[in-house]
């Protein structure tokens, strides 16, 4: 009996010491990192904020980098109370507004000349020339060269050019007859271009206003119609189609048909009103040098229409003629 009452009071000294050892550890918690702490596995969901104030606590000194807050739900949290005011936000760096003093040049060219070139230009707006010689041959049958040739100098868009078709007679007095327009040239379609100028005929030695079309009709036939006013009141139009059968990369077989027509009578010049002649024409070509160059041989047939016929038969004219020919034809 002795012993139990010297044990008793031994044991409520220890329980004592052991219920002041957490608060001694508490007390020194001011010294503590926690830097190291993870906190994503805690549920906080359960604890009671109410009655905590806040405004007192100094958190500036707190490590929070090594803070896991991955798994913290952010979506029940309300800062509309949040004061917005003093936070100094520097936007400066964000795209718009004044460019900076090395920026690049508007031209990407970041003050490189051009050199001796020039600036570089977009083709369509170069001005060039171009030089088209479509027929220039022989007819044995009626000793007599053909030419037909146009040159054109401008851009894509806009053009001058400069025609001119006929033929040379090689014997007796060699007359010339030809037809030579110049006239400004523009697109008025995909396939077609239009042409307005001033011409001038030797045959009646004549000047003229000239309009005209010229394109590609379907079945990639080439078609060009043309008027003429002369200076007398006189109207001409010429009609033409031609179209390339091409058997191979080199030979190719080119029929072509020509009609003229006039507006009144002209016995002085051998004009009679209304369709006066027609001319047709079958041409084998070879083409060469990247097809710039074709020689040709074929055979050509003119005829008079209507009043015309009888106008040259009362004057001993041949009404009808063929001939072989051969020639060449090149552009540049």
């Amino acid at each position: 009996m002795k012993m139990y009452k010297v044990g008793l009071p031994f044991i409520g000294i220890s329980s004592l010491l052991l219920l002041l050892s957490p608060v001694a550890n508490a007390a020194d918690m001011p010294d503590m990192d926690h830097g190291n702490m993870d906190m994503s596995n805690m549920d906080m969901s359960n604890m009671d904020h109410s009655g905590m104030d806040m405004s007192d606590m100094d958190m500036s000194s707190m490590d929070h980098s090594g803070m896991d807050m991955s798994g913290m739900d952010h979506s029940s949290m309300d800062m509309s109370g949040m004061d917005h005011s003093s936070m100094n936000m520097d936007m400066s760096g964000m795209q718009g507004g004044e460019p900076p003093p090395n920026a690049r040049s508007p031209d990407y060219s970041n003050g490189v000349p051009y050199g001796r070139f020039g600036k570089p230009v977009m083709m369509g707006s170069l001005p060039l020339w171009g030089v088209s010689v479509d027929d220039l041959g022989y007819q044995f049958d009626d000793d007599q060269i053909n030419y037909e040739f146009d040159t054109w100098y401008g851009t894509d868009s806009n053009r001058v050019t400069l025609r001119s078709e006929g033929s040379i007679q090689t014997k007796d007095d060699k007359e010339i007859d030809s037809l030579t327009s110049l006239s400004y040239w523009k697109p008025l379609s995909i396939f077609w271009n239009g042409e307005a100028g001033v011409a001038y005929d030797t045959e009646n030695d004549k000047s003229a206003v000239m309009a005209g079309i010229a394109g590609t009709a379907p079945y990639f036939i080439e078609t060009d119609a043309r008027a003429y006013l002369y200076t007398d009141g006189q109207v001409r139009l010429d009609l033409g189609a031609e179209y390339e059968w091409r058997l191979d990369q080199h030979w190719v077989v080119i029929p072509e048909v020509e009609l003229t027509a006039f507006s009144k009578d002209d016995t002085d010049n051998h004009i009679t009103k209304g369709f006066n002649e027609f001319g047709a024409d079958v041409r084998l070509t070879y083409e060469m040098l990247s097809r710039q160059l074709a020689p040709y041989v074929g055979i050509s047939y003119e005829t008079a229409l209507g009043n015309a016929r009888d106008l040259r038969r009362q004057e001993d004219e041949a009404v009808d003629s063929s001939s072989v020919t051969a020639g060449v034809k090149f552009w540049f």
